[in-house]
């Protein structure tokens, strides 16, 4: 954890943006893997970990907002703990570590919230996210599972996410740390992008190195010849000559903040003519975008700024014509790129996603758009120093969408479906990076990962 004096810092920032009541922020409890004593590898809650920074199992934490004193409720290891786990400090003790001197055994959280709404005093909770959570807030605020999140405090979920949007230099280190992971899991990954070699291999290999190196993966990893398919989680193919291989995949450090990097690579580490075409599209993008970022943009212009270098360089495949900016106010470019441009990251690598995308991604001066592609734009304000986001164009070339479009006859001035068709066994591409908004411009994060066409295919 951070030194003690961090965290009392953040819960003091914290209570000068909000009013009265208590805030309440369970942490995170184990979870059955298949029967109760064999669990699955305990993940505390990044909100309860970022105000009280304990890494402990049946924790919550109490910022009362009218004493203003912070409150550590949980219980001490008994005997059968100690045979098992070995002597672990007492909750006074951890407490101390995150400058909390208030503690109590978990029963006489019950009380505390009991007696505040006998009161009438405001208990602020988050939105939560895990059934075990759900069912406790349930019996202490005494409102139903199906209401608890239209009963969490909107003015508590503001003031953390202005709060945890901006990233301190502690919060940059281990992004750092953990990217620097990550490019060792995707030069390792890349250098193993040969035909014959099972997806599954690289796959195991990569999280392997998060593991070893102090944290497991930040998301289940994404590896795939089939890369038009966004989100693949299937690593049951052979890796074939003439086909691309797409690797998302990123760590969370022993803190528990994240990276998240694409790549994708010819399998042989040689792109021919086509794939070489495609991906500079994609990279051009990439490029653009990270070099608009800025403080006071707004990421949906950075997005838009992407989707109109990708749609000039598929014009000069055949793929795409007509005006780029004509194309991409109709929406036409996302055939090939469906998805946001990127989005926050930190604890999470979907950075407080938890708390509701609406407050995460957009405010009062920007609201999401309806378009298809870009209505799944997850961070679109206006960027500030500290921000940590990711920058993720891609182009996809997807059967199903391509033949769905066709039969519609959607944008037929902008698309050349003809040549659509020759690359609809192509698959699809990607390329992220992770980048801090400073002052005056933006830091790419972490070491370098190859991904010019001359770098990846050095690696060979």
């Amino acid at each position: 954890m951070f030194e003690s004096q961090i965290y009392v810092y953040r819960r003091a920032q914290l209570r000068k943006n909000m009013g009265s009541g208590l805030i309440l922020l369970p942490g995170n409890v184990d979870a059955a893997f298949n029967y109760p004593a064999n669990q699955y590898h305990f993940r505390q809650d990044s909100t309860f970990l970022y105000y009280f920074g304990l890494d402990h199992t049946g924790l919550a934490g109490v910022i009362d907002l009218d004493s203003g004193h912070d409150w550590i409720f949980g219980n001490n290891v008994d005997m059968d703990d100690i045979i098992w786990m070995g002597v672990l400090p007492s909750i006074a003790e951890l407490s101390t570590k995150v400058g909390v001197t208030h503690t109590a055994p978990y029963a006489d959280l019950d009380k505390m919230i009991a007696k505040a709404l006998s009161q009438g005093r405001e208990i602020h909770v988050t939105p939560p996210y895990r059934g075990e959570t759900i069912l406790e807030l349930e019996r202490l605020v005494k409102i139903p599972a199906a209401g608890l999140k239209a009963k969490s405090s909107i003015s508590l979920i503001k003031a953390v996410v202005a709060q945890r949007s901006i990233k301190d230099q502690h919060e940059i280190i281990e992004i750092e740390k953990a990217v620097d992971t990550a490019c060792l899991m995707h030069t390792t990954a890349m250098k193993m992008a040969m035909p014959g070699t099972w997806e599954q291999e690289i796959a195991g290999t990569i999280e392997g190195i998060a593991l070893a190196h102090g944290g497991p993966v930040s998301f289940p990893v994404i590896l795939s010849m089939n890369g038009q398919t966004l989100h693949n989680h299937d690593h049951s193919q052979i890796l074939q000559p003439g086909r691309m291989m797409v690797v998302d995949a990123g760590c969370e450090t022993s803190l528990h903040y994240a990276s998240d990097l694409t790549r994708t690579v010819p399998v042989g580490l040689k792109f021919n003519s086509r794939q070489k075409a495609v991906y500079e599209a994609v990279l051009q993008a990439n490029l653009k975008a990270i070099a608009a970022i800025k403080p006071g943009i707004f990421y949906k212009d950075v997005h838009l700024l992407a989707a109109r270098a990708m749609v000039d360089a598929l014009k000069e495949i055949g793929l795409m014509k007509g005006s780029p900016h004509d194309a991409v106010a109709a929406g036409a470019h996302a055939l090939f790129f469906p998805h946001g441009l990127g989005h926050m990251m930190g604890l999470d690598v979907h950075d407080m996603e938890n708390l509701g995308q609406i407050y995460v991604g957009y405010d009062d001066e920007i609201q999401p758009a309806s378009q298809f592609g870009l209505a799944f734009l997850r961070l679109a304000r206006r960027l500030q120093p500290g921000f940590v986001l990711t920058v993720e164009p891609g182009c996809y070339f997807i059967p199903a969408l391509i033949d769905q479009w066709k039969a519609e006859g959607q944008h037929t001035g902008f698309i050349n479906y003809a040549e659509v068709e020759k690359y609809k066994d192509f698959g699809g591409i990607r390329i992220e990076d992770d980048v801090l908004v400073t002052k005056t411009g933006y830091k790419v994060l972490g070491k370098a990962v190859p991904k010019t066409v001359a770098e990846v295919e050095c690696l060979r």
